[in-house]
């Protein structure tokens, strides 16, 4: 069966970011398909021999998770590979672990939507999937054999924990064991699969590190909606243990939250922008929808905004180096932070990691306040002041964001809804979605997720109460237009 043709009968879609579907709707017989026409790809484009090279597995902390793991753990052992077991780690853990043994990585994870999904994301030797693998491999036909789906599972092989020391000792090896030495450090567990990794880092760094909020069940953090109980525990816990900084991410631990002193947790793409500050970098490839003090803050030689999504973050990275930028490095309004270059910190080097990490950018904003003798809060006071809200539909089909687009397609259509409250129409940009900014300097961008059933709208002004009074309006008036 075709992979297009699988996604159609299954109902578990595949792009960029993998394989996201319903659970139950992942089967074993989907996943080993969908591993399958992933490696099959890799042999055809020559990045794979079938002699026993190694596929690198791992996963987060869904109930389905292990399951699926045994899936394409069977996949790959059929076609000749040898699957290794690296346990339940981050996600930038595992494609490191690739990257550096130049074999495929593949982790099991919904990244932040509920417990009741999963997902497949798939690394190829080299780094993630870009768009041009992505059509290529809905294009593979494969096979399976249905009697060996009988629903007893597959057995995973023996964990291996050397992808966790090596991602462990990418930062305890590049930074000083007492740079952080004198900081007080929350570390907002949940249900996040790098809980252990972020305290056994941050601790090795001298912080005095607090863990927090530890969870049995899974927590569907998201770092770009997150939720109502997530700042109230944030402030809590910073009134009652004074901490410099709060720290946590989301289930797969790619994309982190930080927060300030205050427990007031910082946007991240306004995250973004001071990590890249911190390391020095040259060149910044962000999507279209983070904020635009990026530009304004006039800390950057090149800024390149992308669509939305760390392949076209990726792809951008990729182009920069190849102009003969030397500080790439790339960030998404989630907060998850990449490189594409090697940069020296303390006198040591930092290898490139071209896919989403967590622990840098928190690690590095916490030494630039450090550098500047400033709290958190003041890093961000010291930016230009544009301020980004974001929230989305959940169950909301693509075909209904679509109709929704379509119905904005003339600029006199996006007034006559909007102008009343946000004013006249300056520019349209439909790089991803609809982004629409108004005379006014406000900004509203509405889009589809891209690996969800959801609508997401994102915001900018110039002040925070503005910005939220506008993410209300915004949300209440595509809300109606859902009906």
């Amino acid at each position: 069966m075709r992979i297009n043709d699988l996604m159609a009968k299954s109902g578990v879609k595949f792009g960029t970011s993998g394989a996201r579907g319903l659970a139950t709707e992942m089967t074993d017989q989907v996943c080993y398909a969908y591993t399958k026409g992933f490696l099959q790809y890799l042999e055809e484009s020559g990045e794979l021999k079938k002699s026993g090279e190694p596929v690198a597995i791992a996963g987060d902390l869904r109930p389905s998770t292990g399951r699926i793991m045994g899936a394409v753990a069977k996949a790959a052992s059929d076609m000749g590979y040898v699957p290794v077991n690296c346990g339940r780690i981050p996600s930038p853990a595992v494609a490191l672990y690739g990257l550096e043994n130049v074999c495929p990585a593949i982790m099991v994870t919904g990244s932040h939507i509920p417990a009741d999904r999963n997902g497949i994301k798939f690394n190829k030797c080299t780094g993630e999937i870009l768009k041009f693998d992505e059509e290529q491999i809905r294009e593979q036909v494969v096979e399976t054999d249905d009697s060996i789906f009988t629903g007893a599972g597959f057995e995973l092989p023996e964990e291996h924990i050397d992808a966790r020391i090596e991602y462990v000792r990418r930062y305890l090896r590049a930074f000083p064991k007492d740079c952080l030495q004198g900081k007080k450090v929350g570390i907002y567990q949940h249900s996040a699969v790098g809980r252990d990794v972020l305290i056994e880092i941050f601790s090795g760094l001298g912080a005095d590190v607090t863990p927090l909020g530890f969870s049995d069940t899974f927590v569907p953090v998201d770092t770009e909606a997150i939720r109502d109980e997530d700042y109230k525990l944030a402030a809590e816990w910073s009134e009652q243990n004074g901490f410099d900084t709060i720290l946590s991410t989301d289930g797969d631990s790619d994309r982190p939250l930080i927060s300030d002193e205050n427990g007031v947790w910082l946007r991240g793409d306004v995250a973004g922008i001071l990590a890249a500050k911190y390391l020095g970098a040259d060149s910044v490839s962000t999507p279209v929808s983070c904020n635009t003090a990026l530009e304004k803050c006039g800390w950057f030689e090149d800024i390149r905004r992308t669509k939305i999504g760390s392949p076209f973050v990726v792809a951008s990275m990729i182009e920069a180096s190849f102009s003969g930028k030397k500080g790439v490095v790339g960030y998404e309004a989630n907060g998850g932070f990449l490189t594409n270059s090697e940069f020296s910190v303390f006198g040591n080097e930092l290898r490139a990691l071209p896919t989403r990490d967590a622990v840098l950018p928190v690690l590095s904003i916490i030494l630039l306040s450090i550098q500047e003798r400033k709290p958190i809060s003041q890093l961000l006071a010291d930016l230009p002041q544009r301020f980004t809200a974001s929230d989305r539909i959940q169950n909301f089909p693509t075909e209904e964001s679509a109709k929704i687009l379509e119905r904005f397609e003339e600029v006199s259509a996006i007034e006559t809804v909007f102008s009343d409250l946000f004013g006249p129409v300056e520019s349209v940009d439909r790089t991803d979605g609809l982004r629409v900014t108004f005379q006014s300097s406000e900004i509203l961008h509405m889009r589809p997720s891209g690996n969800a059933p959801e609508f997401r709208c994102y915001n900018e002004a110039d002040s925070e109460e503005r910005v939220l009074e506008m993410q209300k309006q915004s949300m209440e008036i595509l809300l109606r237009l859902k009906g």
